[in-house]
């Protein structure tokens, strides 16, 4: 699985001759009919359908030979897998669970701490929403290997989330995170309570999806940052983490971003704390790989536009010299193009742009930094999980 980059860049750099399917987000029918993440049967044959986590797979199924058993017609070899028991409740969850695994619910429903109160009737939809946002938040962090156990497991190092609503008393929850819980307000899959939000915030971007990246980049801060060989070089790059959280909060709210944030951060919000900017960092990296592979899944790319994109040198990398650099400069250059095109589509159906910001200089070493710790996370992770 962590091999994935790697794979990208070959794609990148031959979008239009590419044949490997594994990471395109589609998928094939055994019926010949296409078939998306999502899918938990197929509309033109009506087979069952499910995905492999740990593979990155979805499959038509065909029943095993007991009751509640399937196999994949994609990979017949792959064994036996049962159907998460989420399957038949509002989150309406496809994912399979091997047969010599125990427990009902696959590895993204296992991270669920607290579900929402289904007695009231407009949670259910909430739920759903939320569940799918999250299901593609953990297959794109299985897919780049890294570590994803929960807290059921380790309570100390793992994670869980809560999906709540307003208390007895009448009080919100606070999205965010803490010690590995992460906390999102079920309001959140409101899109008329989170438009309202988004405007009071002046934010240009608001998505249950870019809640839940940008949350678990503090997970991960704690995983990959803290007391490990990369704090000293973070802080070079972040600022000193060390900084009252309290105060830069109370700051930001009270005096707004500096005016030159732009030049530096990749949005207002992140120049609210170091932590804070790793998080929305780390948030905008999984936004340009999920959407750079899913663009090149389709055979979408930029590469033949004439578009007057200056590309970034080597040297706007946090590490120019380090081997991958011209890899990560072809996938961060193929995105700038990307969304430049997708940003024109949109506007074409008077639409806000898909990707409403900017990459300055010092955000692409930023987003390097990032790329070269989950590589080296990913690595170890993979050996972990045995993917």
């Amino acid at each position: 699985m962590y091999r994935f980059f790697e794979q990208l860049s070959t794609r990148i750099a031959a979008p239009f001759i590419q044949k490997e399917r594994r990471h395109s987000k589609v998928w094939e029918c055994q019926c010949g009919q296409s078939i998306f993440f999502r899918n938990s049967q197929c509309l033109a044959c009506q087979a069952a359908l499910g995905y492999w986590p740990h593979r990155g797979m979805l499959s038509s199924l065909s029943a095993g030979p007991e009751l509640g058993t399937w196999s994949l017609d994609a990979e017949e070899q792959a064994g036996l897998f049962r159907r998460c028991a989420n399957l038949d409740t509002p989150a309406a969850c496809n994912w399979l669970i091997p047969m010599n695994d125990s427990g009902d619910l696959c590895v993204a429903c296992a991270l669920n701490r607290t579900i929402p109160d289904l007695s009231v009737p407009e949670n259910a939809g909430y739920w759903c929403k939320v569940e799918t946002a999250k299901r593609r938040l953990v297959a794109q962090l299985l897919d780049l290997g890294l570590w994803v156990i929960p807290k059921t497991q380790d309570e100390v190092t793992g994670l869980a989330f809560d999906f709540v609503g307003v208390d007895i008393s009448g009080v919100a929850p606070t999205t965010g995170h803490a010690d590995g819980l992460i906390t999102l307000d079920i309001k959140e899959a409101d899109d008329a309570h989170r438009e309202k939000v988004r405007l009071q915030m002046r934010e240009p971007y608001r998505t249950l999806l870019g809640h839940f990246r940008h949350e678990v980049g503090h997970y991960y801060w704690d995983r990959l940052i803290a007391d490990s060989k990369w704090l000293e070089d973070f802080r070079n790059l972040f600022g000193d983490e060390q900084a009252s959280y309290a105060d830069a909060l109370q700051r930001h709210y009270d005096q707004g971003a500096p005016l030159d944030w732009q030049e530096h951060a990749v949005s207002a919000y992140a120049t609210m704390h170091p932590w804070e900017d790793w998080a929305e960092t780390w948030a905008h990296y999984l936004h340009m790989m999920d959407a750079v592979d899913t663009a090149l899944g389709f055979g979408m790319s930029a590469k033949q536009m004439d578009l007057d994109y200056q590309p970034f040198p080597l040297e706007t990398l946090y590490d120019p010299e380090h081997k991958s650099g011209p890899a990560f400069l072809a996938f961060v250059n193929a995105w700038i193009e990307l969304a430049g095109m997708l940003n024109e589509l949109s506007r074409s159906m008077g639409q806000p742009d898909f990707y409403p910001f900017v990459l300055p200089p010092a955000v692409i070493a930023k987003l390097h930094f990032i790329h070269l710790v989950i590589q080296d996370a990913g690595g170890r992770a993979d050996e972990v999980l045995n993917v």
